[in-house]
């Protein structure tokens, strides 16, 4: 793909004779350029009994920014952090660098050795380091790409690599650190992504979380970029490339001791904080992706690292295994699209193209809006037109016949009063057939309604935004489910009678939505927080719980929209309306 690309070469400069001496001091003086330093560390007493205290108190110790007392600290904590990280049986250490490094370079005071190809495109952050240590940084990384071949693709190690560098008793023992991370084969944990698959999958993760965390600076966003992905594949580089040093490190403290799940805490935090600040006030013709660039670098001028951190651990994430499996899904979505390698940027995340995508509810912008709310595995596929009262009129059986074998589906409403608004769906229609003689809920917490005129806005599952509830103890007394009886034209239940509603577990599918936001994972209070989508001869229902999100009779001609408990949203129109217009919308994967 790159092949007419121009080869990166690093050349040693005569100062810069080969010379390994993994027994030298911490750091090695002259890898550090001190006039550079911010002053940081300071020489304090080190409790002898610092390394021994438990997983959970050193955690603590490490927001607390505790390592920054003492340069000795951190490397000494390092050290033993980066030794109990479990590896393949097979891991590069010291000595194999000494040897490889010596073939390699041999004793030659002036060396010209290309970067490894999984550096290509990549930027090389050096930190405080001076010349010495740049060039030492260069070799580590050049024997790294010697011996782990697999390596395709890694943006955040050089930076990783660099901050590493600081702290290591020589590069000899800097490359040890680095390849265990490298080498880490820990259940449901990634230190550093190795290809380009698993950074695009990481990026997508990152975006579906920001999608969920971050909906002021999700929707900003979407409304000034073309391409939400593309900014937030820069997610990475903001920690490991934008921030000053005295941030990156620690970042990186607590990096060592938490993982990967770490990195998304803060990047939201980033995100949060950059909403709030003044620069994302007048972004017209601005390059976003530029702005909030210029906003990391000068982050000192927003907020301390302190007070970074502590917004960051006060965002309410799943599990490291809950977002390990998001991210597996983000790598199937993104290998069944045929995306595994290195590929130039093209516009496979420009899903809706603005010159051909045609609706008779929505623009082409507003639809991209839409796109932008939907988990990142699906927006990589453009939106398929599978019904519309337009072309196939209004039956609610052709509604079903045409939207079966698709999932998710996206609906679209336009009302006779000019309002626009509509749902994600996340299940398959057909699984409405699996109640038998009930017409019960089904579908995963990743339904979500929303408008899109007047305003937009999106009602997520109300456990995404108070996850403290699923964790009530269930209620011993039986409560009906039953939404509110419909008034005036508005379509009767599809149960007929509301004490029929049930809602049963949705199978497990490996490989369907995000494995997590099924209902098995969550302890809920009541069944009504889990109405998401039904459907029956008689019409659909999506939400319930104290009224009905949306609720549409056999005829596709009329609705009620009311608040309720799933998604615990206000009316999405006017609660009595008439459809104008009704689309249903599928993900084009072929």
């Amino acid at each position: 793909m790159f092949a007419s690309s121009p080869v990166t070469v690093v050349i040693t400069s005569e100062p810069d004779t080969w010379d390994i001496d993994a027994s030298s001091g911490l750091g090695r003086e002259e890898f550090v350029d001190w006039d550079r330093m911010p002053d940081l560390e300071q020489q304090a007493d080190i409790p002898g009994d610092i390394l021994t205290k438990p997983r959970k108190e050193l955690k603590r110790l490490a927001r607390e920014g505790y390592w920054a007392r003492s340069r000795e600290l951190r490397a000494r904590v390092y050290h033993q952090l980066i030794q109990q990280v479990t590896c393949r049986l097979v891991t590069p250490d010291a000595l194999v660098y000494t040897d490889v490094a010596s073939q390699l370079f041999g004793k030659q005071s002036v060396s010209s050795h290309p970067l490894p190809d999984f550096l290509e495109g990549c930027s090389m952050p050096t930190y405080c380091l001076s010349p010495a240590g740049v060039t030492a940084l260069r070799r580590i990384l050049i024997c790294i790409g010697n011996l782990f071949p697999d390596i395709t693709y890694s943006p955040a190690l050089p930076a990783l690599a660099a901050l590493l560098l600081h702290y290591s008793p020589g590069e000899a023992q800097c490359f040890e650190n680095i390849s265990r991370l490298i080498a880490s084969n820990a259940p449901h944990t990634s230190y550093i992504d190795q290809s380009f698959l698993a950074h695009q999958a990481s990026c997508m993760t990152f975006g579906d979380l920001a999608n969920k965390h971050c909906p002021a600076a999700h929707r900003l966003i979407a409304s000034t970029s073309e391409n939400v992905f593309e900014v937030y594949s820069e997610w990475l580089s903001w920690l490991f490339h934008d921030l000053p040093f005295s941030y990156a490190i620690r970042i990186f403290d607590v990096y060592l001791l938490e993982g990967q799940k770490v990195l998304y805490r803060i990047a939201l935090a980033l995100l949060k904080q950059y909403r709030l600040s003044g620069s994302s006030t007048e972004l017209a013709g601005t390059d976003i992706k530029a702005d909030l660039q210029a906003f990391v670098q000068n982050i000192e001028e927003h907020v301390t690292v302190d007070k970074l951190l502590e917004r960051a651990f006060g965002i309410r994430l799943f599990s490291r295994k809950e977002i390990w499996l998001l991210q597996m899904a983000n790598r199937k979505a993104l290998m069944e699209r045929g995306i595994t390698m290195v590929q130039s940027r093209q516009s496979f995340h420009l899903a809706v193209d603005l010159q051909s995508f045609t609706s008779s509810i929505v623009t082409a912008q507003e639809m991209r809006i839409i796109w932008s709310w939907i988990p990142e595995r699906f927006s990589l596929f453009p939106p398929l037109l599978l019904f519309s009262t337009l072309e196939d009129g209004c039956s609610l059986q052709r509604f079903y016949s045409c939207c079966e074998g698709y999932e998710p589906t996206v609906l679209l409403i336009k009302t006779t009063e000019g309002e626009v608004c509509g749902a994600f769906l996340s299940s398959d229609w057909s699984e409405r057939r699996k109640s038998g003689a009930t017409s019960g809920f089904f579908g995963t917490g990743e339904c979500f309604v929303f408008t899109v005129r007047p305003e937009a806005e999106r009602y997520e599952w109300v456990f995404i935004k108070k996850p403290e509830l699923a964790k009530a103890v269930p209620r011993t007394r039986p409560r009906s489910p039953s939404p509110a009886a419909p008034r005036g034209s508005a379509p009767h239940s599809p149960a007929g009678s509301s004490s029929r509603l049930s809602v049963p577990a949705p199978p497990h599918s490996p490989g369907r939505l995000s494995p997590f936001l099924a209902i098995r994972h969550f302890l809920l209070p009541s069944k009504t927080a889990s109405m998401f989508m039904s459907g029956s001869r008689e019409g659909i229902i999506i939400g319930g719980g104290g009224g009905r999100a949306l609720a549409l009779d056999a005829d596709l001609l009329w609705g009620r929209t009311e608040p309720c408990e799933t998604f615990d949203n206000p009316p999405l129109c006017h609660e009595d309306f008439k459809v104008q217009l009704l689309e249903a919308w599928g993900f084009q994967n072929t």
